[in-house]
């Protein structure tokens, strides 16, 4: 019991830290789990915490394409996508993408996912540069350390809790260009 109060109060912190306008469905269903809590009702509990938890992760992910960059000179952009993963998978994660494109046919793709408990594993592999540079070139991409692999995708940890992902069929340095132009500055603020 005492881990479902532990919980509850995170989940509460957590939720604080949403802009209000966004925090109703967050908060109803806390207060729900809450009120399932009270009356001993805990597969209700759980289940309205883990509402909670996933429109947490919706939030994040929402805040995250904010941080996709516009198109590049020459390049055209589709509507960024958001999208929060439920702890039943990878523990759970949030993320935006978005594909970019240009008339010679080339594309890029760039994600960023935070939240989840294996991205912070893989982040701790990637911040360590012996085990990083055996699988590709280091890079530095607005000031941070990140990986270029042959294929010039490049995968850069930001606060070992996020990972941008910048792939396709684009040359490499397209792809670093794009790198640059994520806001990573405000990602690692968050």
């Amino acid at each position: 019991m005492p881990l479902l109060r532990l919980l509850a109060a995170t989940f509460v912190f957590a939720a604080m830290a949403i802009p209000v306008l966004a925090a109703d469905d967050i908060l109803d269903a806390m207060d729900q789990a809450r009120k399932a809590y009270q009356a001993g009702d805990m597969g209700n509990a759980k289940q309205q915490l883990d509402l909670a938890s996933q429109l947490i992760g919706q939030k994040n992910a929402e805040g995250f394409v904010k941080l996709l960059p516009a198109a590049l000179p020459g390049w055209t952009a589709e509507k960024a996508q958001a999208q929060a993963i439920g702890a039943v998978m990878f523990g759970g994660a949030s993320s935006a993408s978005r594909s970019y494109s240009n008339a010679k046919g080339d594309h890029v793709e760039i994600s960023i996912t935070g939240d989840s408990a294996m991205l912070m594993q893989f982040a701790t592999l990637l911040n360590n540069p012996a085990l990083a540079g055996a699988m590709g070139k280091l890079v530095k991409v607005n000031g941070l350390r990140a990986l270029q692999n042959q294929d010039g995708d490049v995968i850069i940890v930001v606060g070992s809790k996020f990972v941008v992902n910048v792939q396709g069929s684009a040359d490499a340095e397209t792809k670093l260009a794009y790198a640059n132009a994520v806001d990573v500055a405000t990602l690692s603020k968050m």
